[in-house]
């Protein structure tokens, strides 16, 4: 039986698998198990910063492996202390939570807002419609998309959400009871960013209600677009952000910082995680935390992102009949197009690019941070190739 049959004989059919079994990865390729290298500009989806194989991450988790593996929460544990000092020494917020993943650190940012709200007489809770931030009931109620939550109902009460850009809806949409704005600043699906107007409408509406300000950094975090933060490349700070993805070098790994505002709103007992913070992951994390603010990871995000989007750029001018919009910071870019990305993408795979769609007509570049000029160059002349022969 192959693993193919294998797959859909035991799993939960929730999963479109691509028809290449991996036998390893190095740097930013993969290796398929009949020899067939790939270049990997999926990035575990946003998750493998630093690529594969990396030896600080390597070493990091075989020594925090001789330790312990696991410990319970009730216990103090170095790499969770470490890291959680590095996140708060260059983030410049006040307390973090961890968690297994960005959809319960999304969850667990609701219960903040909810609580705060609660003693504040805020109950609503606004985000935007194309977001993404999980499959969970807190994270499916912050959303609009419909192939995410049809028949899953009913979700939250006290949610809404509206569209991005449109100024007259964010008015409409806040008022004293709004608790909170859920914004990724890069989103995900489709790689759609709020325009500079539309930010400061949100901020003199903050100013005016005193809502707080939640950032889902969980795909365009931890450097992936030059900057630590995608709200970097915005006028406004975040009450509460949320990461995971590249954070855990690999390992499952999300947490929640929050300013002064919300530093105390959770209580002992009010939440918590078995997993959540594991010693392990941590460990891979101090070694990507250190990777990118003084190993020039990010900074190289920054430089190779801006030659891949010029690169992307030209093609457009090449190509208009084909490509619609180029968008994105850094290395977390979009390419729109005016037909279906699905046989762009078969035609890839061929060639050795494995390139991720987010929405049906809309590549998303989201490649390990330490991709060069030379693995970017291989990867255009291949997308040149596959739109000369359509």
């Amino acid at each position: 039986m192959t693993l193919q049959e294998s797959e859909e004989q035991y799993f939960f059919h929730t999963y479109n698998r691509l028809p290449v079994e991996i036998d390893h990865g190095d740097g930013v390729y993969l290796y398929a198990k009949d020899g067939k290298k790939y270049l990997d500009l999926f990035g575990g989806l946003a998750v493998n910063a630093l690529g594969y194989g990396h030896p600080g991450i390597l070493n990091a988790i075989s020594e925090q492996c001789k330790k312990y593996i696991h410990l319970s929460n009730y216990y103090l544990q170095e790499p969770q202390i470490r890291l959680a000092e590095l996140l708060v020494k260059y983030s410049g917020y006040r307390k973090v939570f961890f968690a297994n993943s960005g959809t319960e650190a999304i969850e667990g940012a609701v219960k903040i807002v909810r609580k705060w709200g609660k003693i504040n007489g805020k109950p609503d809770i606004v985000s935007f419609n194309g977001a993404f931030h999980g499959r969970t009931y807190g994270a499916l109620s912050l959303m609009d998309r419909h192939k995410y939550r049809n028949g899953y109902e009913p979700f939250l009460d006290n949610c809404v959400s509206v569209p991005m850009n449109d100024v007259a809806s964010l008015r409409n949409a806040i008022n004293e009871k709004s608790s909170s704005v859920f914004l990724e600043f890069v989103q995900g699906a489709g790689i759609v960013s709020p325009a500079e107007s539309f930010i400061d409408e949100l901020k003199k509406l903050k100013e005016r209600f005193g809502f707080l300000l939640v950032a889902d950094e969980i795909q365009s975090g931890m450097g992936r677009t030059g900057k630590l933060f995608a709200f970097e490349h915005f006028s406004i700070i975040p009450d509460i952000v949320v990461v995971a993805k590249a954070i855990g070098g690999g390992f499952p790994l999300g947490a929640i910082l929050g300013n002064s505002k919300v530093a105390d709103v959770f209580e002992a007992g009010d939440h918590g995680s078995t997993f959540g913070g594991n010693p392990v992951a941590c460990a891979a994390g101090i070694v990507v935390m250190d990777e990118l603010m003084n190993g020039g990871i990010m900074k190289n995000a920054g430089t190779a992102g801006s030659i891949l989007r010029s690169h992307l750029a030209d093609l457009q001018r090449e190509f208009p009949e084909i490509i619609k919009d180029v968008r994105g910071y850094g290395l977390m870019l979009g390419m729109e197009l005016y037909c279906k990305c699905e046989p762009i993408s078969a035609a890839l795979l061929k060639r050795g690019i494995l390139l991720n769609y987010s929405n049906e007509n809309a590549f998303r570049f989201i490649p390990p941070l330490i991709i060069n000029q030379e693995h970017i160059q291989f990867a255009i002349e291949q997308l040149r190739d596959v739109f000369r022969s359509m």
